[in-house]
C-alpha cells in the first residue's frame, strides 16, 4: 500500500510540475498585460517540432542523437524565445491598446497559424520521437520505483522557480515587471519601459514553454500539431483557480489541477476513470465556489494601458 501512495505521489507531483510551468508562462503574460495567451500551448507545439527535420516523414531523421543533449536544451530554448518575441512585436504589440476581447482573439488566430503552419510543414500526421528513452529507467528506493524522468521533472521545475523568483526580486527588470504586473499605468508613469518589461515577460515565457515542451516530449515520445491544446486548457484552468494576476497562485493551481487528475485516476472505479477529467473539472467548480477569486487572493486588477 505505501508504495502505490508514494507511486501516485510521485506521479502526481510530477504532472503538477508540468502544469504549474505552463500556468506560470501564462500567468506571467496576464500579470502585465492583461492577456490569456492561447498560443502558449502553440509555443511548446513548436519547441517539441524543433526536434525533427521537416523532410523527415517518419520522423527518422532528427536532431536528437545528433546534438548533444546540452545544445539540444539551448537550441529549443533559443527558438521559443524568438517565437515568443517576435509574437510579441508582431502580433499583440500593435493592439496593445484594444479591447482586451480584440487580444483574446489574437491569440486564438496566433494559435490556429502555428497549427496550420506545423500542418503544412510536418503534416498532420502524428511522430513518435524518443527523446532521451534511458530518462524512463526506474531508480529503486527499496521496494519504490521511480521513474528518473518525473524526479528530473520535479527538480527542473524547483530550480526554474527558485531562479524566477530570483530574477523577480534581485534584478532590475524583475522589480520592473512586478511594478507593471501592479499598476502597469503608473510604473510607466515612473520611467519604466512598457515595451521591454512587456518582451522580458515573453521572453520568460517562451524559455518556460521550451522547458515544458523537452519533459512533455521526454514523457510521452510523440509529436502531435494539437499537443498543446489539452495543456494550456488544464494550465488555464490552473491560473483562474489559483487567482488570475498571481505567480503564487498560478503554480499553486498547477499543482492543485495536477494532483487531482492522478488521484483521481488512481482512486476512481475503472468504469469511471476515463470520465476522470469530469471529476476534476468538478473539484475545481468546488474550489471556485468557496473562493471565486482563486486560492491566492490578488489586489484589484488595473485596466492595462
Amino acid at each position: 500500500m505505501l508504495q502505490l501512495i508514494v507511486q501516485i505521489a510521485v506521479d502526481a507531483i510530477s504532472l503538477g510540475s508540468l502544469l504549474a510551468l505552463t500556468a506560470l508562462g501564462i500567468g506571467l503574460i496576464f500579470g502585465i498585460m492583461r492577456l490569456i495567451n492561447f498560443a502558449h500551448g502553440d509555443f511548446i507545439m513548436l519547441g517539441a517540432y524543433a526536434l525533427i527535420v521537416p523532410s523527415a516523414a517518419d520522423a527518422a531523421m532528427m536532431f536528437i542523437g545528433v546534438w548533444p543533449a546540452p545544445i539540444l536544451v539551448i537550441s529549443v530554448i533559443a527558438i521559443l524565445i524568438v517565437v515568443a518575441l517576435a509574437s510579441e512585436r508582431i502580433a499583440f504589440r500593435p493592439l496593445r491598446t484594444a479591447d482586451p476581447s480584440i487580444l483574446l482573439i489574437t491569440s486564438f488566430a496566433l494559435s490556429f497559424f502555428f497549427q496550420n503552419l506545423v500542418l503544412m510543414v510536418y503534416s498532420g500526421r502524428p511522430k513518435g520521437v524518443p527523446l532521451w528513452p534511458d530518462l524512463v529507467k526506474p531508480i529503486y528506493l527499496g521496494p519504490i520505483r521511480v521513474p528518473e524522468l518525473h524526479i528530473i521533472t520535479v527538480c527542473v521545475t524547483l530550480a526554474l522557480l527558485v531562479l524566477l523568483v530570483l530574477f523577480l526580486k534581485k534584478t532590475t527588470i524583475g522589480v520592473q515587471m512586478r511594478a507593471a504586473s501592479e499598476d502597469f499605468r503608473m510604473a510607466q508613469l515612473l520611467g519604466v519601459r512598457g515595451n521591454r518589461v512587456i518582451a522580458a515577460a515573453f521572453a520568460i515565457s517562451g524559455l518556460l514553454a521550451a522547458v515544458v515542451s523537452l519533459l512533455f516530449v521526454s514523457q510521452t515520445g510523440t509529436l502531435s500539431f494539437k499537443m498543446g491544446v489539452p495543456l494550456v486548457l488544464f494550465a488555464f484552468v490552473a491560473t483562474v483557480v489559483g487567482g488570475m494576476g498571481s505567480l503564487v497562485g498560478a503554480v499553486l493551481g498547477g499543482f492543485v489541477v495536477g494532483v487531482s487528475s492522478i488521484v483521481f485516476q488512481a482512486i476512481l472505479p475503472m468504469e469511471m476513470r476515463m470520465n476522470d477529467d469530469a471529476w476534476v473539472f468538478a473539484l475545481v467548480l468546488l474550489i471556485l465556489l468557496v473562493r471565486p477569486g482563486g486560492l491566492v487572493s490578488v489586489k484589484a486588477l488595473q485596466e492595462r494601458v
